[in-house]
């Protein structure tokens, strides 16, 4: 696995041809191109919307540069195989995603309650895909065709490479590999991965022959190796699971010291010491050869200690300058994972951006309506990767914590295509973002630094002297951005991270200033160091920084806007009075969420490991080791969410009998000073007040309801 990868655009294409107006989803539209058959079928759970933030039409369209036919199944029936046969049988594989979400958070509740609408599926109609979406579909493809070879990928490919933690099920599942019985699964951002292994597929090799391409896992007999040379660690030796010991500083350098000169032919020769450059290359050539076993499915699905160390050990070889492979015993066989994929060069990033999308759904569709399309549709797609670490969210797991961001051209260019191609632009472009608004362009100050860094978060518990905070690169792409002839108006959309906004007054001007439609939503998650340590998120005094800033610049330009803050109840580490002192700061600060949520455990999270094990994989681990809270209760997870909407009547009930078990009875009355009135009848309860309630000072948020928002 050679850590220097060949850029995407470098590839001879298998055939030359112009780009299908849609890729075809039916034989008609085959026949129309002048196909007899597909190289590759794609089968996703989403509607097929033909535009780069629909990983679907990402895919096809890089697929479709490097020469090969692609076709589109999408959203089908599951109870039979036959509509997996509309487009014949591909020539080289059939790729198969649940879509843009896992199928099960897409289809389910915090609350486990099946959905009443899903955002990808035409008019938002719900129940148009299976649960466990990528197993069933691979199973219906094999049955379709026996023989078939199969990738999947996908976020839910990505976010269950591994034995994982199924909230739904409440047990410990085995890798979608065993289940879907695929030849390769693709996890993280896969464009590299995915060209080269279709190249050596068209070029005859098999899917389950390959072997040695980054960003890829896939089953094996128990016990193999693909050389002689390479070494196998356990990962007690990687991570002991025994006493808390302080962390060693993920950034300890060697030094540049050489053997003592020596000029004399004759004199013997001092060992030559080598340099720290030929040092790190030489750790980097040994982990390439090495494979770290983590405790096998067995062992994980019924000791939380394993399974917390074995979540650990996953994050710590996250990143590609220094991950080694792993590997993972399922029964009489492994599931290996080779180390995760390089990112994307900026050139990369806007050669698969700048691809032949018709950035519009198919038109098999006609008018329904599509929410995930309309939320995105003038919407544009800056950059990729987190590195705030947020044990709760799955971007990390997904993209990895390096930024990959595009060039001011690419961005500039999309924006003056949404301009002249798209139907009903107005001039207001929805959102220049990605996972994280403000990170574009935002790295570690040294290359070999951000190599051999081993921590989890950049951000967290604090901001790294190592990272580059300069937002000079965003507000140049902004003032240039609504210069374009034609556009009236930039908003943010993206969620942003208001610790790096605070340490760039500027950014928070410009953005206050010009790209705020009066409310700006942003994602404190708490206001309690208990809660907020088990999310690797940062206390509330950098939100109120930010806040004060953000009144500030307001108004200085003259307007009245809104910050949305959005909150986690129930999270792992929350305790009763965390939730408590939250809704007592919601009421001093007037704001009156409206739409809240409750944590829920998604797949490979850190925080998902401590609400099943109970333990705080953020630490050493040990039997005796850290306890983590975990709020599983139903009543208890309902109080939860009651103290984020103490305003709403609904929710008194249950608020009064919480704060009369917790003996905050003060808290019951009709003053500024309580949370909730007492129920008809009853008188305001005699207890003293442990301390009051201010009233709401200034405007931020004052008497708004916290609107609807994209979520992580």
């Amino acid at each position: 696995m050679n850590p220097v990868a060949t850029p995407l655009y470098d590839y001879a294409p298998a055939r030359h041809g112009r780009p299908a107006p849609f890729l075809p989803m039916s034989r008609d539209e085959m026949a129309a191109l002048g196909w007899d058959e597909c190289d590759v079928v794609l089968v996703s759970g989403d509607c097929y919307i033909d535009h780069p933030s629909f990983g679907m039409a990402l895919v096809g369209r890089l697929l479709e540069a490097q020469g090969l036919r692609v076709g589109i199944i999408a959203q089908p029936e599951w109870d039979s195989a036959e509509p997996y046969k509309a487009l014949g049988r591909p020539r080289l594989f059939f790729g198969v995603t649940a879509g843009n979400m896992d199928s099960m958070i897409n289809r389910y509740t915090a609350d486990r309650r099946p959905r009443s609408d899903d955002a990808y599926t035409p008019d938002g109609v719900a129940g148009r895909r299976p649960d466990r979406a990528v197993t069933i579909y691979s199973q219906r493809c094999r049955e379709a065709y026996p023989g078939v070879q199969i990738m999947i990928g996908g976020i839910e490919g990505s976010l269950r490479r591994i034995a994982q933690y199924d909230y739904w099920s409440d047990k410990v599942r085995q890798s979608a590999l065993v289940y879907a019985k695929a030849d390769l699964l693709l996890f993280g951002n896969a464009e590299r991965a995915l060209v080269e292994v279709a190249h050596r597929v068209a070029a005859g090799e098999k899917l389950r022959e390959i072997r040695d391409v980054r960003g890829t896992a896939f089953m094996t007999a128990h016990g193999w190796m693909p050389a002689h040379d390479w070494a196998v660690l356990d990962s007690s030796t990687v991570d002991v699971p025994g006493r808390v010991d302080p962390h060693p500083d993920p950034y300890a350098m060697e030094s540049e010291k050489q053997g003592p000169a020596c000029n004399d032919p004759a004199a013997p020769q001092p060992i030559r010491i080598q340099t720290k450059a030929e040092r790190i290359a030489a750790r980097q050539a040994e982990r390439l050869r090495t494979v770290v076993r983590i405790p096998a499915y067995e062992a994980v699905a019924h000791d939380p200690v394993l399974y917390a160390h074995a979540s650990r050990t996953l994050h710590l070889e996250s990143n590609p300058g220094n991950a080694r492979a792993m590997v993972q015993q399922h029964g009489e066989r492994d599931v290996w994972l080779n180390p995760p994929p390089i990112p994307l060069t900026t050139p990369e990033m806007d050669y698969v951006y700048g691809l032949a999308y018709a950035r519009n759904p198919h038109p098999s569709y006609g008018k329904a309506h599509i929410p995930a399309w309309e939320m995105i549709r003038f919407s544009i797609n800056i950059m990729r990767g987190c590195f705030g670490g947020c044990t709760f969210c799955s971007i990390t797991e997904h993209e990895g914590r390096i930024i990959q961001s595009r060039s001011e051209q690419s961005i500039l260019k999309e924006i003056e295509d949404i301009r002249d191609k798209t139907e009903d632009f107005k001039g207001h472009i929805s959102d220049l973002g990605g996972p994280t608004a403000n990170m574009y362009r935002l790295a570690c100050k040294d290359p070999q630094i951000e190599q051999s860094c081993r921590r989890l978060s950049c951000v967290y518990p604090g901001i790294c002297e190592n990272l580059n905070t300069d937002h000079s690169h965003l507000i140049q792409l902004y003032r240039k951005a609504r210069a374009i002839p034609g556009v009236k108006k930039i908003t943010i959309g993206s969620g942003l991270r208001y610790d790096l906004a605070v340490e760039s007054p500027e950014y928070i001007k410009e953005l206050v200033t010009h790209h705020v439609s009066g409310y700006l939503k942003i994602a404190p998650e708490h206001t309690e160091d208990g809660p907020l340590s088990k999310m690797m998120k940062p206390g509330i005094g950098s939100f109120e920084r930010f806040k004060q800033l953000f009144e500030h610049y307001s108004r200085q330009a003259g307007k009245q806007q809104y910050l949305i803050p959005y909150f986690i109840a129930a999270h792992p580490g929350t305790r009763d009075e965390d939730m408590l002192n939250l809704a007592l700061w919601l009421k001093r600060n007037g704001f009156k969420p409206d739409q809240v949520q409750a944590f829920t455990p998604t797949p490979m999270a850190l925080a998902t490991t401590m609400w099943h094990t109970g333990r705080n994989p953020l630490r050493k681990l040990a039997r005796s080791s850290e306890k983590v809270l975990v709020v599983k209760d139903a009543k208890q997870r309902r109080l939860h969410k009651a103290f984020l909407r103490y305003h709403d009547p609904e929710n008194w009930p249950i608020l009064r009998e919480g704060l009369m078990a917790m003996g905050r009875a003060d808290l019951i009355g009709h003053s500024p000073n309580h949370l909730v009135p007492p129920a008809q009848g009853e008188k305001r309860a005699a207890a003293p007040r442990r301390g009051p309630v201010p009233t709401p000072r200034g405007n931020a948020g004052a008497g708004r309801k916290v609107g609807p928002g994209k979520r992580r």
